[in-house]
């Protein structure tokens, strides 16, 4: 099993926060880019002829669970694994 498919277990468990460092790698491997914003608690992951979607961080560090499971439901990751690994 590879890091991404360890990652979205890890999201599909749903913890209480989540790295930023791992939301940003699974976002990156579904073709989001990090833009800009100026630092603060927010961050903002674009991708061409979809909407962008801002992330709100505590501390700069974690992502709470409610944005882990709006991630979840974005980009489909349940049906996603289910596809990988078969129910």
């Amino acid at each position: 099993m590879g890091e991404l498919d360890k990652l979205i277990e890890k999201f599909l468990r749903k913890p209480p926060e989540v790295s930023f460092h791992d939301v940003a790698k699974v976002l990156g491997a579904f073709g989001y880019e990090e833009r800009s914003s100026g630092g603060g608690s927010h961050r903002f992951f674009a991708k061409p002829g979809h909407r962008g979607k801002t992330i709100p961080t505590v501390k700069g560090r974690y992502v709470k669970r409610r944005y882990v499971t709006m991630i979840i439901n974005n980009l489909e990751l349940e049906e996603w694994h289910e596809k990988r690994h078969g129910a």
